[in-house]
């Protein structure tokens, strides 16, 4: 059985920083793609960033309102993949998910959560002062 399992949220200030991290069992994802969403209160899920892997050269992709300011990263080796989160805003509150999809997706399917084969629980992250 396959799970994905986050931790490292919390709750930070404005400008502050935070690193996520999901950790997979079950199965490996290193031919896969892993990527991270989040949802704030009362909006729909939205992409974050993903990392697609091949061959030994890896493709990130960032949605434009946290590009120069996340960074995903994983880890084959323990089977993780992390976001480093910086610069944080209070529009950055919300549920972030870890997602992890078996193939290695096409470009124009990362953004679509329907595209992944496996999610986490979530874990809430909460800029404010």
């Amino acid at each position: 059985q396959v799970q994905l399992v986050e931790s490292g949220g919390g709750l930070v200030q404005p400008g502050g920083s935070l690193r996520l991290s999901c950790a997979a069992s079950g199965r490996t994802f290193s031919s896969g793609t892993m990527g991270w969403f989040r949802q704030a209160l009362g909006k729909e899920r939205e992409f974050v960033a993903a990392i697609r892997w091949s061959g030994g050269n890896k493709n990130t992709h960032y949605t434009d309102a946290v590009k120069g300011r996340f960074t995903i990263s994983r880890d084959n080796a323990k089977n993780t993949v992390s976001l480093q989160m910086n610069s944080l805003t209070s529009e950055d509150t919300a549920l972030y998910y870890c997602a992890a999809a078996t193939s290695r997706l096409i470009l124009s399917s990362v953004w679509n959560g329907d595209n992944y084969d496996h999610w986490g629980q979530g874990i809430q992250v909460i800029v404010s002062s």
